[in-house]
């Protein structure tokens, strides 16, 4: 159990600029999309508001710039609870985030600017050490610089607080940072990334799951798309299905709706296993909507969908 409900999520803001076509462009070529959407997202921040849209004790630390960008972050994050821990600057710009969507799937493509969030670092961290150190449950990614994050898990694990590291974009990553979480929760592809085993079925995620428990890591999760989540630890490996809510839309927000979800359930006290669950149910609900931050589902949506009803 949690020391505290609190959920302390580092990361970064971006506005996302959503281009929805039946193909990407080859290199050199122009062609005519289906619809275009500007909306808020980040992984740290999608995390944050579907943590907060599940009610949630969530607190944001990112850095915004002082543009429209910025004011579209903290609009967002009032409107799903979250409490922005931030500091704006006036030399550099909010994130932002070109996402290629292919129609006929709901697949994406995906090119991050993070822009002052980029600039995060140990100072901006130490400034939140007292949030960081009161925390229950403290989440973080690797779209802001990794000293920052790495800095800000050595705080909270000395504090005792539950750490859980989402490697995305996947990056190598020194063996002393895996020892400072309890829970890393790759998708197939950052699994690979980190472990060099290919990650294509249960099976093989397991066998990544046991490289990743070698570097240091408590628990792996790894999140497996339409086959679900697999939960792995030295004396427990379990597969969580999937819950399908209804046709994909966009897979966009779909990690990070798991990881919101994920963390608010072990804020509560959750069993792990069950807690994988109620973050696969939260991902199942947030692909049947389209955009990132504005797909993620409420607590009562989610209770729903794990009563078996739709």
């Amino acid at each position: 159990m949690p020391k505290s409900d609190s959920i302390v999520i580092l990361g970064v803001f971006v506005a996302d600029t959503a281009y929805r076509a039946n193909r990407a462009p080859r290199m050199g070529e122009t062609i005519i999309g289906n619809s275009f959407k500007l909306g808020p997202g980040g992984k740290g921040s999608n995390q944050a508001v579907a943590a907060g849209r599940l009610g949630g004790n969530v607190s944001f630390i990112t850095k915004l710039g002082e543009d429209e960008f910025g004011n579209m972050a903290l609009a967002t994050w009032k409107e799903a609870g979250v409490k922005p821990a931030i500091t704006r600057v006036k030399d550099n710009y909010t994130g932002a985030a070109y996402i290629f969507i292919e129609e006929s799937t709901g697949n994406n493509a995906i090119i991050i600017a993070p822009g002052a969030a980029g600039t995060i670092g140990i100072a901006d961290i130490e400034a939140q050490k007292p949030l960081i150190q009161a925390a229950g449950v403290f989440v973080t990614q690797l779209e802001q610089p990794l000293d920052a994050a790495t800095h800000a898990l050595s705080i909270a694990r000395g504090a005792g607080v539950t750490t859980i590291l989402n490697p995305a974009p996947a990056q190598p990553l020194g063996e002393g940072v895996f020892s400072l979480c309890d829970y890393v929760t790759p998708n197939e592809t950052e699994a690979e990334e980190l472990t060099g085993a290919k990650v294509d079925t249960p099976d093989s995620a397991r066998k990544a799951a046991d490289l990743l428990l070698k570097k240091g890591v408590k628990t792996a999760i790894i999140t497996l798309g339409e086959a679900g989540a697999l939960y792995h630890t030295a004396g427990r490996s379990e597969l969580v299905p999937s819950f399908k809510v209804g046709p994909v839309v966009e897979t966009t927000g779909a990690g990070d709706a798991f990881n919101g979800g994920f963390a608010v359930a072990l804020s509560r006290g959750m069993d792990p296993v069950e807690a994988v669950r109620f973050g696969c149910a939260v991902a199942g609900i947030s692909v049947t909507r389209p955009g990132t931050a504005p797909s993620m589902p409420t607590l009562p949506e989610v209770e729903k969908v794990l009563a078996g009803k739709r």
